[in-house]
């Protein structure tokens, strides 16, 4: 037995713990539902899947508050999972449904969940970047102590946005953490191919931030990477870019053809056996004393029951009404 690490040291640390493998069980029970959605011709389009980068998504978003910002990306299910949103108006905007999220309107890529701080998500690359950091300019206008959280791909990572949101948000020392999620693929293009540096970190010492290397696959080294930059932000101190390194084990969107021929399907096969994060953290939760054997089936029970109530929420849902289409194009601003 090896003596658990600070964080989950006493009853306090293994909730902490708990909450963590009951958030990432969360993303991965409820994209293997939609992946059998998915073949059950449920789904009206392909998905972009989180599965294998739970442990990103999770330990950076424990680390923030129900109260602050996040934005995400296209691969969009596990942010706000993360964040602590209900999984029953998510799935609904998967299947198109009147109770999603954004009432139907959106779908996969672009949930959006305001009661966790989860400002939304795009399939366009890098365009939640200037959002997160307006909202972080908006924090520090108001004095109201929240961060903004701001995921994004190593493809985005050479996006001109990034660099100017970077740049201002340095000079202006706005409440931001860039949350870099690099999985070595922008669809098909390896990060060597496409990236100058070695690490996407590297970048952050043009801007006078911290720029950190975290493993993604640990959910604890990723929580304390991001809790130093969230402490950073809270303090005035500015925004920080944090790199997790982690896995894609699925296509870049489900449905595609595979096997690609970009990666050695063998290698990427291993990957559950090897670099999974729910397992990682299994083992490490029961080496350290943190849970039981029991404690953990009996948390995955709860998470599958709660996702089978969220796709039986979706599914009893109704469509929108073709009126709606004419709904939410623009707000009203009285003066």
């Amino acid at each position: 037995m090896t003596a658990p690490p600070e964080e989950f040291a006493d009853d306090a640390g293994h909730e902490l713990a708990i909450e963590m493998m009951r958030r990432m069980l969360r993303v991965r029970l409820f994209e293997e539902a939609t992946i059998a959605l998915f073949h059950a011709g449920e789904l009206p389009a392909m998905v972009h899947l989180s599965i294998g980068q739970e442990a990103a998504v999770v330990g950076a978003c424990v680390a923030t508050e129900t109260s602050d910002y996040m934005t995400g990306n296209h691969r969009s299910h596990g942010h706000p999972i993360a964040k602590g949103a209900g999984l029953g108006a998510l799935m609904a905007e998967l299947l198109g449904k009147e109770t999603g999220v954004c009432g139907g309107k959106g779908g996969s890529m672009h949930l959006a969940d305001f009661s966790v701080g989860s400002l939304g998500e795009s399939g366009i690359v890098g365009s939640a970047i200037p959002v997160a950091t307006g909202a972080g300019l908006a924090a520090q206008v108001r004095g109201s102590g929240q961060v903004a959280l701001c995921f994004f791909g190593d493809g985005a990572a050479s996006e001109g946005v990034l660099h100017e949101s970077m740049n201002i948000a340095s000079i202006w020392k706005l409440p931001v953490i860039y949350f870099c999620e690099n999985n070595g693929y922008a669809v098909s293009v390896e990060a060597s191919e496409s990236l100058s540096v070695p690490d996407v970190a590297i970048r952050a010492a043009g801007y006078s931030m911290p720029g950190t290397v975290v493993d993604g696959q640990d959910v604890l080294a990723v929580y304390r990477a991001t809790r130093d930059a969230v402490r950073r932000a809270r303090a005035g101190d500015g925004p920080s870019l944090v790199e997790a390194k982690t896995y894609r084990f699925h296509e870049h969107a489900y449905g595609l053809v595979v096997p690609q021929p970009y990666r050695d399907q063998k290698v990427v096969e291993s990957w559950f056996d090897t670099v999974d994060p729910i397992t990682l953290f299994h083992r490490r939760l029961l080496d350290w004393k943190v849970a039981t054997e029991a404690r953990l089936q009996a948390l995955r029970d709860e998470v599958q029951s709660e996702v089978d109530a969220a796709v039986e929420f979706a599914r009893r849902s109704p469509f929108p009404p073709p009126e709606a289409a004419y709904t939410d194009i623009y707000s009203e601003v009285s003066a």
